[in-house]
């Protein structure tokens, strides 16, 4: 359930409101791309600007939207423990099959504070959890000791590894037997070498099939093959990440494709107009434009 190509399916925004028929087709995309598993409200889907009730909406209009094809992964994760309990509970409620927990933000726990928050979240609701570490976003990250310590906890199943450090990944695989899955698209491939067994993946919004084929081989154990696709996709998995504040380019890189529009919520800014440029001619020499 927890490996391959899964989508950080971004919120579609219209006049100030979530766009849910724009929503639906975005992930019959999706399947029809092939994809291995859907994650909605991450920070791709803009979770910190979204109220509680869009949060728990959007949920379960994918859920149902879905409707068991492949994996739900809700993000359900908050600063707050009883927070995230709360929507890690409705998660379950209403059928998704797992929640991505991110750290704790701004707060910057100590990382007993890091075990303890998972560990009951773990404990209050009998859902898989995968973890989200990404101190970048964060503030604070969990050390490889204290991922290890969490292994040991009975739903907590995989982990989101988005330190962009490949010694984190090795000292996690070394300790543990927790799966990995890569939170940066440009390092599935690397952290792939040292165990990682997929991603969850923003560029995927715009090219599931390709970041499915790539991870199809890495499964396989097929990592020279795989490499090619790693080059294909490099310069547009960074695009992604660099131009902007994620989830900034891939929203203005949808709407350049019409799949829907660029509109996000504030604090995120639309993309300069510059970096826009820039973007239109990677999505170009991808061959997405002509």
């Amino acid at each position: 359930m927890f490996t391959g190509a899964m989508t950080a399916l971004v919120t579609p925004f219209q006049d100030g409101e979530i766009d849910f028929e724009t929503l639906d087709e975005l992930i019959e995309y999706q399947l029809e791309g092939g994809i291995d598993g859907i994650v909605p409200v991450g920070t791709t889907g803009e979770s910190p600007t979204v109220s509680h009730e869009e949060h728990k909406l959007v949920i379960e209009r994918v859920v149902k939207t879905v409707a068991g094809q492949v994996p739900v992964i809700a993000g359900a994760g908050s600063n707050s423990t009883a927070e995230a309990i709360e929507l890690t509970a409705f998660a379950k409620e209403i059928g998704a099959d797992a929640t991505l927990q991110v750290d704790p933000y701004y707060n910057k726990p100590t990382q007993e504070g890091f075990y303890q928050h998972f560990k009951a979240i773990a404990e209050a609701v009998d859902l898989p959890m995968v973890l989200y570490n990404i101190p970048g976003r964060c503030g604070a990250g969990m050390t490889p000791e204290t991922i290890a310590r969490l292994d040991e906890v009975e739903n907590i199943v995989a982990i989101k590894e988005a330190t962009g450090s490949l010694d984190q990944a090795s000292e996690i695989a070394m300790r543990c037997d927790m799966t990995i899955i890569s939170g940066d698209d440009s390092l599935t491939l690397p952290i792939a070498s040292v165990g990682g067994k997929g991603v969850i993946s923003v560029v995927a919004n715009i090219v599931p099939a390709d970041v499915k084929a790539m991870t199809d081989l890495i499964l396989e154990g097929d990592l020279v093959s795989a490499r090619q696709w790693h080059k294909k996709l490099f310069v547009l998995c960074k695009s992604m990440l660099t131009l902007a504040t994620n989830p900034i380019p891939i929203k203005a890189a949808m709407a350049m494709l019409d799949r829907c529009s660029e509109e996000l919520r504030l604090p995120m800014t639309p993309l300069e107009p510059d970096k826009r440029a820039i973007l239109q001619k990677t999505l170009e020499d991808y061959g997405l434009l002509s």
